[in-house]
Parts: structure tokens; sequence; C-alpha cells
């Protein structure tokens, strides 16, 4: 299913080679060579991008990615694989970037869950908004946060849907947290979608955790 539109805003190669060996990670080389040709991506076959901050990486592909996945496995086996390949990318390589490498400093390690969550979040969307053209905020609220991905996402570029389906950003908030808590699980969902309407694409963030 070829390409219809670019976005003409970009992700790093270097984070979009992160997300397509973390897919490669959860389904295999054969699964992540068939999604890719079914997202018009088949120049991407052994032939990842490259490990550079270059921003060439273009949300209509990453898009294309997600999409070829609810394609190939239906909508809930695509759900569950964009959010467990959401996960796999922060865990094998976005906690490495600048914006958090602070997190994982004993000074940050012996503070308070709630201290956690209010500098760990930022710096979550920090990093994207400092390395992409994606543009990342967190609101913080008395029980929860709120992460925003305003105007144009990367997930869900140029797609229609009645309900919310930036599962790959839910995946990777949820390991983020993880990450940053130490070890804590948190209810995250996704409120709002540009997909389906909405101006931004909102994900919620409780903050008591789950476990």
């Amino acid at each position: 299913m070829p390409i219809e539109k670019k976005s003409g805003l970009y992700y790093p190669n270097k984070i979009a080679r992160i997300y397509i060996e973390a897919m490669e990670d959860v389904m295999g080389v054969n699964g992540l060579n068939a999604v890719l040709n079914l997202a018009g991506l088949g120049q991407y076959i052994g032939n990842y991008p490259p490990d550079n901050l270059n921003r060439e990486f273009d949300f209509a592909e990453f898009t294309a990615l997600n999409a070829g996945l609810e394609e190939m496995y239906g909508p809930r086996g695509g759900r569950g694989l964009a959010l467990r390949a959401g996960r796999a990318c922060f865990s094998q390589g976005l906690k490495n970037f600048g914006a958090l490498a602070g997190v994982g400093d004993m000074a940050f390690k012996v503070l308070p869950l709630q201290a956690k969550l209010k500098m760990g979040l930022p710096a979550m969307a920090a990093i994207f908004s400092q390395f992409s053209d994606q543009k990342s905020d967190v609101e913080e609220y008395e029980d929860h946060f709120k992460y925003y991905i305003r105007d144009t996402c990367p997930v869900c570029f140029n797609r229609t849907t009645d309900k919310p389906l930036c599962h790959a950003a839910v995946g990777l908030l949820q390991e983020g947290l993880r990450w940053v808590s130490g070890g804590h699980e948190f209810r995250v969902y996704e409120s709002d979608c540009i997909a389906k309407g909405d101006q931004h694409c909102v994900f919620v963030i409780y903050k008591e955790p789950i476990t």
C-alpha cells in the first residue's frame, strides 16, 4: 500500500531505526519484512535507516509502519504488537537520549515517586521536541498528567478513525514510566486522537501506579 501523502515532518533516522529494530525484536525478521512490504516501505528491508540524528524519516512512513501492523494482524493483533514495539523502542534506545541522561543517576533514583514522574515525563517529551518535528509537552492535574502530541502526530498522520489508534505511543509511554519510576506500571490511555478529528493526540497518565 503506497504512501499517499508525505507530511514534510520528520523523525531522526535514529528513532526510526530503534523502532524498526524493536518491531523486529517483537515479531521476527520475516514478520517485519512482511509488514514493511505491506506498508510500502520495502526499501528498508535489510536496510534500516542510518544510526544518526538527521531528520529524514517522514511521519507518513512511521504511520505506515503502524498501519501495516494493523492491516496484517487485524486491529486487535496490530494494537498488541504496536504496544509491545513501543515499549521495546524505549527500552532498546530512547532511554539513552540526552534529555533522559540524568534519570539514571543515583540522585534521581532516591527521589519520591511523584517527583520522578514530574521530572521524567517532561524529559521524555523533550526528546521528541528537541530531536524531531514532533511537538510534545506535559500538563499536570491533581491525579493525572496529560502528555500531548501537538497538531501533527507521527503515529496517525493522514489516517481517519472512530477511536484512538496511537498504540505505539501508549507503549512507549508505559515503558518510559516504568523506567523512570524504578519498575512501576501505570495506567496510560489515549483520550484524544487527531485521526478521529481531535486537535491533538492526548495521553492520560494516572499518577497512582497499578503495580
